[in-house]
């Protein structure tokens, strides 16, 4: 078996996530095409005190673009250019190339008959609410929950609560998405616009169905290429599937020779390399990585990698937060080397930066130059003039000089 350092393995899973390249010409659908042949997705989140989630891997990776590029290969659909990708829970919430769809589908099975969340409460007190809302999304098109509330006559009566206290009617449509029975048209203000799925993929796709084994087998693979070099929870995580998948699929990608067995020093666990994997000689370029870019989300990973302790601390109460509300690591060379709490101020017409801090055993003199470009490409990217750097952190005041 093929032993690789530490470091190798680094810079394998850094390019594996199309980092280090040069950046293209034109921020256009090619430029997208290619960092999803490498993220494989891209994960939503509901948090804005940034930017979207699912918007910043891209221009972690090519720089400034317009976001109507994303916008448009996900929401749009035209003869010339076709939709590119639709949402559906790959990792988390994400939005994956519509072509993947067949191979949620042993997933969505495992959704149906109300076994998504406390649905089944539901539709055992409306059994016929789920066609209703079929009936009425195939009559009038894409349609929120809120849409159907009022088409339907079931309109909260008394004051809506928080987030997690859904109506009857969003509670049905997030079983018959997860199920795999309606689709995302599109999103208004962050709502799903839902729509039955022969309306929102290519013909025939809707339909097209597959084994679980199968499926696995091919998530997997993506996983293994999206990775580069991975462990078995690596590769479990990318699609949150179960040890008991993934282990006869890992076998059977090493038997049909996608997967190598290798062991890197230090990991303490056995890994996987990626046929296809580039084993860079260096690793070049800056970049702010959102808290959900694919190449950190599955934070024991991180720490593994990049010996970077990160959690989100949204959560947190603001006195109990080590280094901000929400924070993006910043990559510089193939390694993390600093971390920045972000906020983007529209009054002040300002990317704020609360704290910043350097991680130990960086040349700060190093850093604070690279992540000074960085951010201020960041606040142009979002259409603001100007930069400010608060007191928090180590690397606060030669931010500010």
């Amino acid at each position: 078996m093929r032993e690789m350092t530490a470091d190798a393995a680094r810079r394998i899973a850094v390019a594996a996530q199309g980092f280090g390249q040069k950046p293209p010409v034109k921020a256009d659908r090619r430029a997208l095409a290619k960092v999803l042949a490498s993220t494989q997705l891209l994960q939503i989140d509901s948090v804005s005190v940034a930017v979207r989630a699912h918007y910043a891997p891209i221009f972690s990776r090519i720089g400034p673009y317009d976001r109507d590029l994303l916008d448009t290969a996900t929401w749009a659909h035209t003869a010339r250019k076709p939709r590119m990708l639709v949402e559906y829970w790959a990792h988390e919430a994400a939005l994956m190339p519509v072509e993947d769809w067949p191979l949620m589908k042993w997933r969505m099975r495992k959704y149906e008959n109300g076994r998504y969340g406390h649905a089944h409460h539901v539709t055992e007190r409306n059994p016929r609410l789920g066609q209703d809302i079929r009936a009425i999304i195939d009559e009038v098109g894409p349609s929120s929950s809120a849409d159907l509330e009022k088409l339907l006559g079931m309109q909260r009566t008394t004051k809506k609560g928080p987030w997690w206290d859904p109506t009857d009617v969003k509670v049905v449509c997030e079983q018959l998405f997860a199920s795999g029975r309606l689709s995302v048209e599109r999103r208004v203000g962050f709502a799903r616009q839902y729509e039955l799925p022969e309306k929102v993929l290519p013909a025939g796709l809707a339909s097209t169905d597959m084994s679980e084994g199968d499926a696995v087998r091919a998530l997997v693979a993506k996983s293994a290429r999206a990775l580069g070099i991975a462990t078995e929870p690596d590769l479990r995580d990318y699609y949150r599937l179960k040890r008991e998948q993934t282990t006869p699929a890992i076998v059977d990608l090493i038997d049909d020779g996608v997967l190598e067995p290798v062991t890197v020093r230090g990991w303490g666990s056995p890994a996987y390399l990626h046929v296809d994997a580039t084993v860079p000689r260096k690793s070049v370029g800056a970049a702010l990585l959102c808290p959900f870019d694919p190449l950190i989300f599955f934070r024991t990973r991180t720490e593994r990698i990049f010996d970077f302790h990160y959690r989100i601390e949204i959560y947190t109460p603001e006195p109990k937060r080590q280094f901000g509300y929400y924070v993006f690591p910043f990559l510089l060379d193939g390694e993390l080397r600093a971390r920045v709490d972000i906020k983007a101020d529209r009054a002040a017409n300002a990317l704020r930066v609360p704290g910043a801090f350097l991680e130990t055993g960086h040349d700060r003199g190093v850093v604070v130059p690279a992540l000074t470009n960085s951010l201020r490409e960041m606040a142009s990217w979002l259409g603001l003039d100007d930069v400010i750097v608060g007191e928090r952190g180590d690397l606060a005041q030669f931010l500010r000089n």
